[in-house]
This record gives structure tokens, sequence and C-alpha cells, in this order.
């Protein structure tokens, strides 16, 4: 059961994306007395408590740990040239080894940076940096930690040791005493303070579990957990493919990053763009803004369009995987007098399953096969979105039974394991199950193939203009 309390995010022109912490604080109190009302469930039956949240963003506390700022978030790009300096000395590919990342204006490091450039009096305050989910853990328990799985979405972690990278936070200028101690997912961070139980409705002592980012979780929650497991599609605000491999996966073109899995001994090569669900989210809300439920109605006229000659980059919050520009903005190509809401649409669920489509062929050309896909995340309840996966990749692409809950079961079976309720993250295999599947049409996939290398290159043709455009968030 799904408990939702909503929050803001401030975007501003220069690539700026925050959330204040006290909002997510606000909203696990608020949703979780929610739960436990609703469900009819009492404070003292709740074994423990778990957590997973997004990535790669940067909290930066005091020495008492309150805030200074708001947290700069994932989608925050604005430290292009903080990245590429860090790139410059410590050098890209080296860079790439190490982390299993490419340094990019995405992730912590280079935030923490941009804040020490412009912002001095706030960064004279910081003590300590975190997470969003290590930072709800901290509310509750008094102890700040994170795990490898968060660790690795900062730019500052060395992948091979398991531990903060001297080598990107000397390129930094930075201590290793900002970053929290480094602990596994599975770990019981402490029980609930007295001086919270009543704000959250929940009994004093419950143990709480520190969890894991939101990418490895949703990985777990979808049952991949080893190789065997095939490959996963998350269609949330930002999406990704990802698998599950025994070592990093370090592609030759660094089209790909690879974090640490919250299953030990494991790690999650993934290759995730900025928008994804976000875009059709965008141009639901261009099309009809006075419409509440706008989506259903547009993907049933969008179904029967003709999008030929018509394409459309996803890229409305610079880019990620695969081409690592921060500069890269969304644009429809080819648009005509005829194109209306449902052809825009389309060409938008397309160019998103064009863009994963080069991120699924660097996973096949590292000897990875991607045959079978199951989907996750709230554009897997599309059966026209998924349809189109399946014909663009040429793969078999399966909705589960986990659509919008992947990260929480994911946060549920580490919790469990933590606490001792279950033996083993294996467990998680038998929570979900496949629902519908969809299998690629050899006419329509040979056509998409074709089209997906147009998309190709109009990105390449106009990736100089993107360049020379000056601000690169504006």
């Amino acid at each position: 059961m799904l408990f939702l309390h909503r929050y803001p995010t401030t975007f501003a022109a220069g690539g700026v994306a925050e959330q204040d912490p006290a909002d997510w604080w606000r909203a696990v109190c608020t949703a979780t007395r929610l739960l436990l009302t609703r469900t009819g469930v009492a404070a003292d039956e709740v074994v423990a408590v778990g957590f997973g949240a997004q990535m790669m963003g940067a909290v930066l506390l005091d020495a008492a740990h309150e805030p200074v700022r708001p947290a700069m978030i994932w989608a925050d790009h604005r430290s292009t040239a903080q990245a590429d300096r860090l790139n410059e000395t410590v050098g890209a590919r080296h860079a790439y080894r190490t982390l299993g990342h490419r340094v990019h204006p995405t992730y912590s490091l280079a935030k923490v940076v941009w804040v020490r450039d412009h912002e001095p009096d706030v960064f004279a305050r910081v003590r300590h940096l975190c997470l969003a989910k290590d930072y709800v853990v901290l509310q509750m328990t008094g102890r700040l930690l994170t795990d490898h799985s968060d660790a690795s979405s900062t730019n500052a972690y060395d992948q091979h040791a398991g531990k903060w990278s001297t080598d990107l936070l000397a390129a930094a200028g930075l201590s290793a005493d900002l970053f929290p101690p480094i602990v596994p997912s599975a770990t019981v961070a402490g029980g609930l303070l007295p001086a919270v139980a009543a704000e959250m409705g929940l009994r004093t002592g419950t143990p709480i579990v520190l969890g894991g980012g939101d990418g490895p979780l949703a990985a777990l929650g979808a049952g991949v957990l080893d190789p065997s497991d095939g490959a996963y599609v998350y269609l949330g605000s930002s999406s990704w493919v990802s698998v599950s491999a025994p070592k990093p996966l370090h592609d030759a073109h660094m089209r790909t990053m690879t974090f640490d899995h919250v299953v030990p001994g494991r790690y999650v090569p993934t290759a995730t763009m900025q928008a994804g669900g976000a875009s059709l989210d965008w141009v639901a809300e261009v099309l009809s803004p006075s419409v509440t439920e706008p989506l259903p109605d547009l993907l049933a006229a969008a179904a029967d369009a003709d999008t030929t000659g018509l394409y459309f980059l996803p890229h409305l919050l610079g880019e990620r995987s695969p081409h690592w520009n921060a500069s890269a903005r969304g644009a429809f190509l080819g648009l005509a007098r005829h194109h209306g809401p449902a052809e825009l649409t389309r060409a938008v669920l397309e160019g998103v399953a064009f863009n994963l489509a080069t991120c699924v062929t660097a996973f096949r050309e590292a000897g990875i096969p991607v045959d079978s896909v199951d989907a996750i995340g709230g554009g897997a309840a599309s059966d026209l979105w998924l349809r189109i996966l399946a014909d663009v990749w040429g793969a078999t692409v399966r909705r589960r039974t986990i659509v919008e809950e992947a990260n929480s079961l994911g946060a549920a079976v580490t919790t469990a394991v933590a606490v001792g309720l279950v033996d083993d993250f294996g467990v998680a295999r038998g929570l979900s199950t496949v629902t519908a599947e969809f299998t690629p049409d050899p006419g329509r996939h040979t056509d998409y193939r074709r089209r997906h290398a147009t998309f190709a290159d109009a990105y390449r043709r106009l990736e100089p203009w993107f360049t020379t455009q000056g601000d690169p968030g504006g």
C-alpha cells in the first residue's frame, strides 16, 4: 500500500533544482501517520523502518547537523565548471575507472565545490555532507551514516576500495571528514529517538534501518540480484536501464555508470537519462494545462498517431546517459502543420525509447544480453509505452506487479534482512510477478532501427549548437 505526501521542487535558470530537507521530514512523518491510520496497524506492531531515496544530491549540514541551505538534488546541474575542473585535474578516464561514473555536475561532489565557489559564507558553516535518506535517518536516530549504494552516487567514492576516494577529494580540495561513515545498506542505524517517536506515531526505540539509494533498491525490488536475473527499465521522472553484475562495467565510451548494489558483493551497471517520465509529464502539462489528469486521453490518441519524420530529443534537464552533456536541451525536429497533441505525445514516448536504446546498445556491446526487460516505475502502467520500448529495442518488455513500488519493496527487503525477518535478499525474487508481456514486432523494429539512427544523427548535429548557447542550465 502506497501513500504519497508531495513537496515542492524549485527549478530555475542556471540549472537550479532544489528541495528543502525540512519538507522531506514533514512528508515522512505525515505519510507514516497516514499509513498507520488507514491500515489500522498499531505502533507496537511495526518491527522496523527502512529507507530508500533519491541519489546524487548534496545536503550540507553545520556542526549541529542543521541544513545550511536547500538541498541540491540530482537534477541540479549548475556545477558544470566545477565538474570540468575536476576532470582536468584527475583525468576523465582515471576518474571513470575509480568511481564507476563520469565526473559530472549531477553528482554530489561538484555541487559541494560549487557552493564553496559561489556561496563562501554558507560553505564556511558546512561540517557534514549527506544524501536524502541519510538526513531522514539522522533525524530519527541522531546518527549520520551512509551506505555503499548512495556513496557510489557522489563522485567521491572509490568503488574498488569501497571507501571515499583520496584522488577525487584531493582534486576537489575537500576533507574526507566532510563525508559520513560508510556501512552496509542492511545496517540498523539505531533506535527511534523519543523526541520524534510521537511526531511519527511510532514507538520509541523502533529499529531504523539505513537502506539504500533508489536505483539499487529498485533493482532489488524488481528481483534483479544476479546477472541471471536479466535487465530492468525504470520509467520514473528520470529513467534508466540496469542489470546486476559481479563487478563494475567500464564502457569504452563511458556511456554507462555503475552503482554499488544494496546486495553485498554485487553492482548495478546502469544507464540513466535525466528526463524520462519527466518528459511525458512536461508534454502533458504543456498540451493540457487545465486538465487534472491529461495523460490517459493523450496516450489513447497517441496509440494511432503517425510520427513519420517527427522526433523528440528528451534532454529537458541536460543529459546523463548516453551523452553526459549538461548543455543538451529538448527539441522537436521535423514538426509540420498537421502535427497535434497525439503526434507530439507519441514522439515523446519514442524519444525516450530511442535515447534508452543507445544505452541498451552499450550493454549489448559489453557482452551483456538484453533480450528481456522487466519494466517498473509509473510509466510502466502504459501499454503503449511498453509496446514502443519492445519494438525500438527488439527485446521482450514485461510489466511486473510492482509498477510503482519497486523502490519501497527493495527497502522493505533490505530492512527485513537487517533485523533478521528473512535470511537473505533472494526473497525479493518471489515478491512480484509478470502481469503483461510485449514482444517486438519484426517490421516495426526494423523501421525503428532506421529511425533510431536518424534520432542519433539529430543529436550529433545539434550538440555543437547546445554547447555554444552559453548558460548550461538556462
